[in-house]
């Protein structure tokens, strides 16, 4: 068991991570400050002392250094959830082919909601085929933070290839039409929009299009149509395009 000051380090860093394709994005002038050394900084990942591991995992977070990812994979089984969960955003940060199936196997074994957030945005960042059953699954069934972030997850399958992407298609679109949280819904119009933009004109697309369409028109939150509307606008289908031209002139919107 872990004691009080454990749990709100936890939940401290749940704040701080809240929306890691935002805080963990392209470095602004704000990542100026100096980082730690990374060379110090992997010695810590192997340190006896708890506190010392997840600091160390944390700055990896930041830093890229492919020495890391083998510690970081190790630290994915570690007794503290608070190393768990800053081992799994420290390889998002540092993916490798070779974090994939520990990644895989903590999402499906950690009890902790929190750590199967970073691990599915590392999945996401490893673009890897085989992240995409397992990234699935975790939109369908899992707990809403994570189904949130397997959502933007899988719209790294347009890295991965064709077969990939449409593997991604089916969940998306079936969150998109049924999930009750609106920003899970979000996402998946989010996604399915970037999806779509490598898609031939095929019955997935179409099927695609036709979901986009629908959560434009019919979703009962304003952000949902508008991130449907978006995801139209960027993938410029006509048939999208054309809707949206008119309602808009029917002041629907």
């Amino acid at each position: 068991m872990y004691d009080e000051d454990d749990l709100t380090l936890l939940e401290e860093l749940e704040v701080e991570l809240e929306s890691p394709l935002d805080h963990l994005g392209p470095l602004t002038a704000e990542a100026e400050v100096p980082k730690p050394n990374p060379d110090a900084m992997l010695a810590l990942l192997e340190d006896s002392q708890t506190q010392q591991r997840m600091l160390a995992a944390r700055a990896f977070c930041d830093l890229e250094d492919q020495r890391a990812t083998p510690h970081l994979i190790r630290l994915l089984t570690d007794v503290c959830p608070l190393v768990r969960v800053s081992a799994a955003y420290g390889i998002g940060r540092n993916p490798s082919p070779d974090a994939v199936e520990p990644l895989i196997a903590q999402l499906n074994g950690d009890w902790n909601g929190y750590v199967r957030k970073g691990v599915v945005w590392a999945l996401g960042n490893c673009r890897d085929r085989r992240s995409l059953a397992p990234l699935a699954e975790a939109l369908r069934t899992d707990i809403s933070a994570v189904r949130l972030w397997a959502a933007s997850a899988l719209a790294q399958m347009v890295e991965v290839g064709y077969e990939a992407v449409l593997g991604a298609m089916p969940p998306l679109i079936e969150a998109l039409v049924q999930d009750p949280v609106p920003a899970i819904r979000s996402n998946c119009a989010w996604a399915i929009g970037q999806l779509c933009r490598e898609l031939p004109s095929n019955v997935v697309y179409a099927t695609a299009i036709d979901a986009l369409i629908q959560a434009f028109a019919e979703d009962d939150d304003l952000g949902v149509r508008e991130d449907s509307k978006a995801a139209l606008l960027g993938v410029g289908d006509p048939r999208g395009l054309q809707l949206i031209e008119t309602l808009e002139q029917e002041g629907w919107f």
